[in-house]
Order: structure tokens, then sequence, then C-alpha cells
């Protein structure tokens, strides 16, 4: 390919939002200022230490923990056990001051993801961050632009994106086994638990709990809105679409190259008796435009039992299905299963996406040489904002149309007011 027309390629592809392998382009990133060998480890601060947080401080413990901060001094103490030299900060912004970082592994309850990774990004510093992204919607498309002024790598934390089924999924997708794609239905077989909402209510005194609130409204201590519980909360949280949505809506946005949704309907019930606002059952319906060659996709969302007719045939309390003129492919996490129509056959796929060596490693190893990560934040604030959209839509209480140029919903200004949140005084992006 000459120079010329390989340019002309490029740029096409830069308009798609699309690379070679047709992710969404994989931002260029800086490596580390200093050139560093794999032998040589990289100073990380891990912000989020339990939970899922856990989970994330063993996937770089390999690395130099120099810092761990929570606002939970008892969470604290038992990760500080294992990382003994690690200095111990309750306050993410005093965190952030420590010279001499490489990176930063952000775990905090999706209300406070925002603000030390957009600190951490304006300080130039690579960014590892649990699913969702974020909060808002607004959050994330800051987010976007502020990774792509600061040419660092970034890593969103749906750690099923590096597993190999998902990898031998979009091969089959994309090899056109089924016919074009243009339905596909997604269900999460569980529910919202009860919470209450109280008056009053005093954090135990080994938590921080106003820096646990954050940018958020202030409200009373209580345990059905603290530790995981927050999740159903729409001050802290996104409920199961929030919390689920970024792994198995993940797989159809891989495999048909989506990006935003033009309109987005929603109808649910909170099916359950507690305070708490997330719904318990949802069926979320976008509607995606098509994409060069590509019909347009219609997209269902499901929770709470809601589930597509027919599904039990699949046997699977959580799945996603694709639908093409030429079969069907259903998948979950680590399985998946082709249904071809009658009269037709599929061809094996011959695999041509490289396996992972883990989701955490990947993004070390970007930080190192430059290289791509597989889940960086231009693909996961995509994939975070149409997560939003099904909320905003449920929430409004009607379809709505989006605009991902304004960050606007033109036929329901009242979504402005979820798009960006404002924060409690005190805090800023």
């Amino acid at each position: 390919m000459s120079s010329l027309s390989r340019r002309r390629f490029l740029q096409a592809a830069v308009a798609a939002g699309t690379s070679l392998s047709g992710n969404l382009l994989a931002p260029r990133i800086l490596p580390a200022k200093e050139a560093r060998s794999a032998n040589e480890k990289l100073n990380l601060l891990v912000i989020g230490v339990a939970a899922r947080g856990g989970a994330n401080l063993q996937g770089v413990a390999h690395e130099n923990i120099v810092a761990l901060c929570d606002i939970d001094e008892q969470r604290l103490g038992e990760a500080g056990e294992k990382h003994s030299s690690a200095k111990r900060l309750v306050d993410f912004r005093e965190a952030l001051e420590l010279p001499g970082l490489d990176g930063v592994v952000v775990s905090t309850p999706d209300h406070t993801h925002a603000i030390p990774v957009a600190t951490a990004l304006r300080k130039g510093l690579p960014v590892y961050c649990e699913k969702p992204l974020t909060h808002s919607l607004y959050e994330a498309r800051t987010l976007r632009q502020l990774r792509q002024q600061a040419g660092v790598a970034t890593q969103m934390g749906n750690q099923i994106h590096s597993g190999s089924n998902y990898r031998r999924v979009v091969e089959i997708i994309r090899s056109g086994a089924i016919g074009p794609v243009n339905r596909v239905h997604v269900w999460l077989g569980s529910s919202v638990p009860s919470g209450v909402r109280v008056a009053s209510g005093e954090p135990p005194k080994h938590v921080h709990y106003d820096l646990w609130l954050g940018p958020a409204p202030y409200r009373p201590f209580h345990e059905s809105s603290f530790h995981f519980n927050w999740r159903y909360w729409w001050d802290f949280g996104g409920g199961q679409l929030g919390d689920f949505g970024c792994h198995y809506m993940d797989l159809p946005f891989w495999a048909l190259q989506l990006t935003a949704p033009t309109s987005v309907a929603a109808k649910g019930e909170k099916a359950h008796d507690g305070d708490n606002e997330c719904p318990g059952k949802l069926q979320v319906d976008y509607q995606f435009p098509a994409r060069g060659d590509q019909p347009p996709v219609h997209l269902t969302w499901y929770h709470g039992g809601a589930m597509p007719e027919g599904a039990e045939v699949y046997k699977r309390n959580s799945a996603v299905l694709f639908e093409g003129p030429d079969g069907r492919l259903v998948a979950d996490y680590s399985t998946n299963q082709l249904f071809m129509n009658e009269g037709k056959t599929a061809a094996p796929v011959k695999p041509w996406i490289a396996d992972s060596v883990g989701h955490h490693q990947e993004w070390l190893d970007a930080i190192r040489t430059g290289g791509p990560t597989a889940s960086h934040f231009e693909y996961a604030g995509n994939l975070t904002e149409a997560v939003h959209l099904g909320n905003i839509a449920y929430r409004v209480g009607k379809e709505i149309t989006w605009d991902p140029a304004t960050l606007t919903c033109p036929n329901a200004p009242e979504a402005a007011a979820i798009i960006q949140r404002p924060y409690r005084e005190g805090w800023m992006l």
C-alpha cells in the first residue's frame, strides 16, 4: 500500500472510530517518561483496597505498591498487612500528591470514580479504573477527553473483555457466520435487594464518611447504602445495569462495533419493597445506527427476571443473544453456542484475536511500552455512556433521543440534570 493510500485509509479509520481490528481506535499511548525494563517494578497507588479494589490490588500486587488509600481504616489496615512498605492514606487527594508515581488504580464506588481519575490524568498518570467508568455520562465524556490530552495508558476494569471466550464470539460474529446481525438481547438474572432510607445515622469510627460521600449529596449513614449496597441508590450507583452493563453489553459493543445509540426507551419497576430507587426489573431498548455496511442494531437489555421470549431454551440465567438472518449465537462469560437456521451451516472460524496477557497486565505493559490496552477509556467511555443512557431513559420515564455531539437528549431537556449532576460543595471535577 502506498504511503498516500495508507494515510487515506487510516484517516477513514479514525473518522469511523475503528482500528484495523474493528474495535474503537486504540488511542496513542506515550510510554513511561523513563525507559523501564520488563523486570523493573512500577510505583503504583491503589485507591480503594477491598472488594473489587482487593481484586484489583491483587492484580497489580507484583509491582511496587507505594501507597494504599481507603476511607475505611479497617480495610486499609488489612490491605496494609500484605503491603507493609506502602504508605496508608484515607484521602485520595493527598495520595495523588505523592511523588514518583507511575500509575493509579481506582476502585472506589461509582460516584467517586471520576474525580481521582481526572486528577491522575491531569498529572499525566496512567489509570486503571473499575467499571463502570463513571457515575454520570458527563463524567465519562470528560475522562475520555482528559485521556486524549494526557496520552497515557488507561484500562477500565471490565475484566471479562480479556477472556478467551469473548474473543472467540467476536471472531464468529465478525466472520459473518450468522449473517449481518441486527438484533441483540442481553439479559441478567439478578435483581436489586431492598434498602432503607434513614433520617439519621452515625458511621463506625473507622470510616471517614464525609470522604466516602465525596461529591454525592449528603445522606445519613446506613449500611444499606454503604459498602456494596451503594450500587442500588441513584446518588451512588446505577443499579444492576450500572453494575453489569459494562460486562454483558461489552460483547455486542465489541463484536458489532457499536458506539452511540440514536434513541433509548426503558420500562421497569422496583420489584422490591425498599426505599432505594434503582429498579429491580428493567427492560431497555437501544437503537443503534448502521455502521458502514453493517445494518442498524436493536439491542435490548433485561434484568430482574425479564428476558426475551423463548430464552428458556438457552438455559442461561444471564447471557447475550445475537440474531442474524442465518442463525443465532448465545454466549455468556465462558461459553458460546451457535444455532444455525435450517439449511444453513457455519464454517469453522480460525482464531485471529490474540489472547490477552491479562486485563491488569495489559495496562502495566502499556505503561512500560506505550502498547495498546483492550478496554481503553475511548472504548470504555462509549460503553459506559450507553449504560448511563439506559438508566436516564428509565428515570425520565419516556423514550429519549440522543445527540452525542452535544451530550443532550433533544426531546427530553429534563435529562440534563442526570447527564451532569451538581456536586456537593467543596468538590469539583
